[in-house]
């Protein structure tokens, strides 16, 4: 189900928003409606925003709150600033490995009129003064011209929320399509991965060897491959290692059926790397 991403200045009404918002898709699904907020009872906000370890430490747990929610059955809320676009893309890419629709709900402040209203905070929900003033400063305006931003909804601070194009965009539009970077990654045997190491090690320390008698232009025969190694030029362990760390990290995602192939399509890969 839905994800929906609140953002905008700290004390800019996103939580007003979330509630009335949780209120309205209560009439539109019987699925449970979740309203993530960024600061849990008892953390001190302050706290957070002023150490950047702090800060990623807190970011991590909300992505990982609301990857966990996010399920057929439920409509996830995130009560956050999420005033980083990087962040706001990584939310975005959440929503696409797990298929659902989502949107940004950014409601928009003046300056003044979310330091007067934080003021009006109870002291421990308050943001320091000149807390207030850097995060506004740090603050990453979403764009409609963002995939990871769209739809995009914009709220002043006296205007309500357009509740039915909100509802319409979650629950009658298509998810955007999983992309490579996004999906889960096949699953590969024990057996598959052992193949996977050691075949390539073995042709790692065939090269190495069979270097050292070569020259340039010659074909090097490789154990368990039909096609040979076409040396062009020395290669040291380091480089060696780093190309087969390289094409380790590509198959473990295109896993091959017959473990006996490993070693020709290593062959290749570092034919057209290495002469490349």
């Amino acid at each position: 189900m839905p994800l929906v991403v609140m953002c905008g200045f700290p004390a800019s009404g996103k939580t007003r928003r979330a509630v009335q918002l949780a209120e309205y898709l209560k009439t539109k699904t019987s699925g449970t409606i979740h309203i993530v907020e960024d600061h849990p009872e008892g953390t001190n906000r302050n706290e957070i925003y002023t150490d950047s370890h702090k800060e990623r430490e807190s970011r991590g747990n909300l992505k990982s709150h609301v990857q966990r929610l996010l399920t057929k059955d439920n409509v996830v809320i995130l009560d956050s600033m999420n005033y980083i676009k990087g962040f706001r893309y990584e939310l975005y890419c959440v929503t696409k490995s797990c298929r659902t629709p989502h949107c940004v709900i950014y409601c928009i402040t003046e300056e003044a009129a979310s330091k007067s209203w934080n003021l009006s905070r109870d002291e421990h929900l308050r943001y320091s003064g000149e807390l207030m003033t850097e995060l506004i400063q740090r603050f990453e305006c979403p764009s409609p011209n963002s995939r990871w931003d769209k739809p995009l909804f914009t709220v002043l601070q006296d205007e309500p929320l357009n509740l039915e194009d909100i509802g319409h965009a979650l629950f009658e539009q298509k998810a955007a399509p999983p992309n490579q970077s996004t999906q889960s990654q096949p699953l590969a045997s024990t057996n598959f991965l052992y193949q996977l190491d050691k075949s390539t090690q073995d042709v790692v320390n065939a090269i190495l060897t069979a270097q050292k008698t070569s020259i340039p232009g010659d074909q090097i025969k490789l154990p368990d491959a039909r096609e040979p190694l076409v040396f062009m030029r020395p290669v040291n362990l380091a480089e060696m290692q780093r190309h087969r760390r390289q094409f380790i990290t590509y198959t473990k995602s295109h896993p091959v059926t017959d473990t006996s192939k490993i070693a020709n399509l290593f062959i290749q890969y570092l034919n057209k790397t290495l002469n490349s």
